[in-house]
């Protein structure tokens, strides 16, 4: 009898499984797999940052409204002057941003001849955020502010362009530049309609040689307050010159100004308008047209403010019946 024994089958290793395998992977290859994830965050979030915040600041900026609220001028020279603006940022955007002071220029839309620069102040872009810029201006040009003074006397509304450069700043992303560039429209002075005399007397011994007061009524739809000075207006009847008025320290306000007129008229060339046979106006009812001379402040001439009134002709029809003697 044989004692060999017979080998039965060796059986397999087991196979590792994939949890196993992976562990083994990534326990090996983390450098690799952390590399890559590290690029990939790169290449998706510098782009959101870099490109894609930049450009949803820039539009968020641009669909922003702005509005001014009041815009003051006082103690004005040939050259400059204090300004006092109150204006309101509107905005829509669920992100509310921090925007850095910046200097802005203004000129009247479209002509890209800046006439002053405002220093606006720091302000979180929320909806309704208030700012108010208080500072002295100087004009380095004349004529662009002196265009802008005759566009606010003649006409009833004008856009202005306010432009410049800023930082802002959302939350902890980095900070980005933007542009602001607005358009604004703003009511003017629309010609002074409704400018009129509502009394007049005639007065003797004045220091000033008026012999006739009075007071006159200027209304003003727009938000602006305007230090004129001391103006005077040269009078006509028909062309032919009959003297002046005064409107001294004249300030005019948002709404009705009511303010006191001091003239001196040469009676003789108004007489021959009423009286007589070739008299023109019997009914003593004359054509009197009023064209600003000049607006002087503290002794010295406005010259943005002379243009403006100058541009402006006013005419009125005024009764001298009560004042002349007539029916």
């Amino acid at each position: 009898m044989s004692d060999k024994v017979e080998e039965g089958p060796v059986p397999a290793a087991a196979k590792p499984s994939f949890g196993t395998r992976a562990k083994a992977h990534f326990k090996k290859w983390w450098w690799l797999h952390l590399g890559i994830f590290i690029a990939v965050v790169l290449v998706v979030v510098l782009p959101v940052i870099y490109v894609g915040y930049p450009n949803i600041a820039q539009s968020d900026v641009n669909k922003s409204t702005l509005t001014i609220n009041s815009m003051e001028i006082t103690n004005p020279a040939p050259e400059s002057f204090d300004i006092k603006v109150d204006q309101t940022i509107g905005s829509k955007s669920k992100y509310h941003p921090i925007l850095d002071a910046f200097n802005a220029t203004v000129a009247l839309a479209g002509t890209d001849k800046p006439f002053f620069t405002l220093e606006v102040p720091s302000i979180k872009a929320v909806d309704g955020a208030n700012a108010v810029i208080d500072q002295r201006v100087v004009l380095k040009d004349l004529q662009p502010f002196i265009d802008y003074s005759i566009k606010v006397m003649k006409s009833e509304t004008l856009d202005i362009e306010i432009k410049g450069e800023t930082g802002l700043k959302e939350g902890a992303l980095p900070k980005t530049t933007v542009d602001y560039n607005k358009v604004v429209t703003m009511k003017g002075l629309n010609a002074l309609k409704g400018f009129d005399v509502t009394e007049f007397s005639l007065v003797s011994n004045q220091d000033d040689d008026t012999n006739m007061v009075g007071n006159v009524f200027i209304p003003n739809p727009s938000v602006l307050t305007l230090t004129l000075g001391d103006v005077t207006l040269d009078l006509s009847i028909d062309g032919t010159p009959i003297g002046t008025s005064k409107l001294n320290g004249l300030v005019v306000k948002p709404g009705d100004n009511n303010v006191e007129m001091r003239s001196n008229i040469e009676i003789a060339k108004v007489f021959p308008f009423v009286s007589g046979k070739d008299a023109k106006y019997k009914d003593f009812v004359v054509p009197i047209t009023i064209v600003g001379k000049s607006a002087i402040h503290e002794g010295k001439e406005l010259p943005y403010f002379t243009a403006a009134l100058a541009s402006n002709e006013l005419k009125i029809d005024l009764n001298l019946g009560p004042l002349l003697g007539g029916n």
